[in-house]
């Protein structure tokens, strides 16, 4: 059994001290009840009967590999990680919820043509992770963090946002506005982009564009240097920011993005990308994170997602530096394996394991980059050890939120959205 384990995506956000007690929507699509649920009772699924598993299984094309354990698995995660009002709870973390959290069930009901509750997660969303200051909406992005106060209130606990939740949420936004033909979902993405464009980007000493995981109050340390998350980095999503946002040169991100996959994980001497990483934006080098950060520039459970979101971007755009990046940069995970038969969770840049235990996490994003490189890699995966740890609708262990979420968004074979989805009428 592999270890579960908790990523680390948001540790900078914590030495922040901008926070928030409550957030209410500008713009709903179900009206908002029971905010105060006790997140700790499980409740049934949003959509009732007419959203069963079955249902779910019939949304998928025949040709999608492991159907009935993709519409399994989600129908269980709508079970017991989604309140009937929208909220998903991260229960290895205090019960709180988080946008990233939001986000991957708006992206996920939108693969599986689950309208319902794509429309129950987002508008949970935008009720309560409205950033505010004092008591007026700032912006459309979301507060990353939402749970208990110290006053036993539910509330947000830290407003500032974190860049991957907000573009999986717009991500997701386009696809359900071309899937059900919901134009206000496309308004929404437009506002959401104007407001990630002008907030979490930056321009570096040649003018060139970069996307910051999240504020530039926390991510620009000093005028010279940006914190940088490689595993943030989804030049898919830009390609399809910009075929509706003509106003910014959202294709300018998708440069920028494989320049920083490409020169950072030159850091490593084996070619691995990092959790974190800073950047110079005058000299334009890349370097680790200094020790006495909260942040590493370690292999471990952020960089993970690198290898599924640059595999988005090859199967769906077709993108030659998609699959020289995903070719290239597994080749010591490749050893690793071959080697060993597993590949340890948390890896120095150098190729030493840090940990004794594996993560189904990184198997299931490793499973997405090698089915596109090196397929028979890629089902010695599935077959040793992803679905040896799959029963009854749960990876691992039955809290384990962010474990559930990389399994299936790796597992599920990405033409799963239809050449429609990816281009405008």
């Amino acid at each position: 059994m592999l270890k579960p384990m908790r990523h680390l995506s948001y540790l900078t956000l914590t030495i922040l001290s901008l926070t928030l007690s409550s957030c209410v929507s500008g713009y709903s699509l179900i009206k908002e009840t029971n905010p105060d649920m006790n997140p700790q009772v499980f409740k049934s699924q949003p959509g009732g009967e007419q959203n069963s598993a079955t249902v779910l299984l019939a949304a998928l094309p025949e040709s999608i590999p492991n159907r009935q354990l993709l519409a399994q698995s989600w129908d269980e995660y709508r079970r017991r990680f989604i309140q009937s009002d929208g909220r998903v709870i991260d229960y290895e973390a205090k019960d709180r919820s988080t946008s990233e959290g939001q986000a991957y069930a708006m992206l996920r009901a939108v693969m599986i043509d689950d309208a319902a509750t794509f429309a129950l997660t987002l508008n949970w969303a935008e009720n309560n992770l409205q950033r505010l200051q004092d008591g007026k909406k700032t912006d459309s992005l979301w507060a990353w963090k939402w749970g208990k106060l110290a006053d036993n209130k539910w509330g947000a606990i830290d407003g500032n946002f974190a860049s991957d939740g907000d573009i999986d949420a717009i991500t997701a936004l386009i696809f359900a506005a071309r899937r059900w033909n919901r134009p206000e979902y496309l308004e929404l993405a437009r506002t959401k982009l104007k407001d990630l464009w002008e907030l979490s980007t930056v321009v570096d000493a040649k003018g060139k564009r970069y996307l910051l995981p999240g504020p530039k109050s926390a991510f620009l340390p000093n005028p010279s240097t940006a914190y940088l998350n490689p595993s943030y980095l989804a030049p898919y999503a830009f390609r399809l920011f910009a075929q509706i946002d003509r106003d910014r040169n959202w294709l300018s991100l998708v440069d920028t993005s494989y320049e920083i996959l490409n020169e950072s994980s030159r850091i490593s001497p084996v070619g691995l990308p990092s959790d974190w990483v800073a950047f110079d934006l005058k000299t334009g080098k890349y370097q680790p994170i200094p020790s006495t950060s909260p942040l590493q520039t370690v292999y471990s459970f952020d960089a993970y997602r690198v290898w599924w979101r640059v595999a988005l971007d090859a199967v769906w755009f077709n993108s030659s530096p998609a699959k020289r990046y995903l070719q290239t940069s597994t080749q010591h995970l490749k050893q690793v394996w071959q080697k060993q038969g597993k590949i340890p969770a948390r890896i120095s840049l150098d190729g030493k394991s840090l940990v004794d235990y594996e993560a189904t996490s990184q198997y299931a994003m490793l499973y997405a980059a090698w089915r596109i490189t090196n397929p028979p890699l890629g089902e010695a995966i599935l077959n040793q050890k992803l679905l040896p740890n799959y029963k009854n609708g749960i990876w691992d262990d039955q809290s384990a939120y962010y474990t559930q979420n990389l399994a299936w968004l790796g597992l599920i074979d990405a033409t799963v959205i239809p050449p429609r989805l990816l281009s405008p009428k």
